[in-house]
């Protein structure tokens, strides 16, 4: 073993392993007090297939149901080829070769928990560190949440769901977006919509283009390519092209994200979120796109909340 002539004290082999079809906690703590940052990486599994669970102050449901690579804005890594990208944003990092950071603040005030399944026929390993302090929280601050989604295809004419059935009061944070073409040509001139307290029939807040929101421009191309970028409060990591030049095919891969942290969307009873996908046709006109899209929408709220949509099963997860 590697630490049999090093004695007590000095370093083991610090991972834990997660079964086909097990869940283990990853840290359960008392309150008051706050998660300040996450590190992580995982070897064994495709990200895809280990589930993120937070769990606050002794709620049956979790607060956070999302896959890993997916709540660090990676949608699309640990699958082998080119689906890892560096991220260096404010809340989220991922550096080489597979650390997943987090610096969502994640207050609780009397129990905090987080739990990882593996829906893996793989065993997983994990390595990983939580860091948390014990303090006092503010009585008006807001439980963290997140929520995955996937349309796969989207249905023809159809909008993609970011995130609904929210109720209660909070802000919206940020939206992560792994996006799969299965169309040749542009596919972002669709909108992002946000129904805010009430609002049904018009949103309340619509962005110009996916691009446009994700503080980009002009189908994120310099010269005809797609450039990538990744800032503090926005970014397009990853543009995976099959044939790794020309920007029009079928079958490429993007990752997007957008952080609302000094323009946070307030909400004072419900939210819905809601994302067009519009390419182009003949005759210059749109069309309504089938693409394969899985988002992740980051918010905090009071409790308890609305109960999330049941995660899709393995195969509806699992990315071909």
């Amino acid at each position: 073993m590697l630490f049999r002539s090093l004695g007590q004290g000095w370093k083991v082999s610090p991972y834990v392993h997660i079964e086909p079809a097990a869940t283990i906690d990853l840290a359960e703590v008392d309150g008051p007090g706050v998660i300040r940052q996450i590190w992580l990486t995982p070897a064994g599994a495709a990200w895809r297939s280990l589930i993120l669970r937070f769990y606050w102050d002794g709620q049956e449901q979790p607060s956070v149901e999302c896959p890993l690579g997916d709540f660090f804005a990676s949608g699309w890594g640990g699958l082998g080829w080119s689906g890892h990208a560096q991220i260096s944003s404010l809340p989220v990092c991922v550096n080489p070769g597979s650390a997943l950071n987090s610096f969502w603040e994640m207050p609780f005030r009397r129990h905090g928990r987080v739990t990882m399944e593996n829906r893996s026929p793989e065993r997983a390993t994990i390595y990983y560190q939580i860091n948390y302090e014990l303090t006092e929280v503010p009585d008006d601050a807001a439980y963290f949440h997140a929520q995955f989604r996937r349309s796969n295809p989207l249905a023809y004419g159809a909008e993609h769901t970011i995130l609904d059935g929210v109720s209660g009061q909070g802000h919206y944070v940020g939206t992560s977006v792994a996006w799969g073409s299965n169309s040749g040509g542009w596919w972002g001139e669709g909108e992002l919509k946000f129904y805010l307290d009430g609002d049904r029939d018009w949103p309340t807040i619509a962005s110009t283009g996916t691009e446009d929101y994700f503080l980009g421009s002009y189908n994120f191309w310099v010269d005809r390519a797609y450039q990538t970028f990744t800032t503090p409060y926005a970014g397009l990591p990853l543009a995976y092209l099959p044939d790794g030049s020309d920007p029009n095919l079928t079958q490429s891969r993007f990752s997007m994200y957008r952080w609302h942290l000094t323009d946070p969307i307030r909400f004072g009873s419900d939210l819905r979120v809601t994302m067009q996908a519009l390419g182009w046709r003949s005759g210059g006109r749109y069309l309504p796109l089938q693409d394969d899209i899985a988002s992740v929408a980051y918010w905090y709220q009071t409790l308890p909340a609305g109960p999330f949509p049941a995660l899709p099963d393995a195969d509806g997860l699992e990315i071909i």
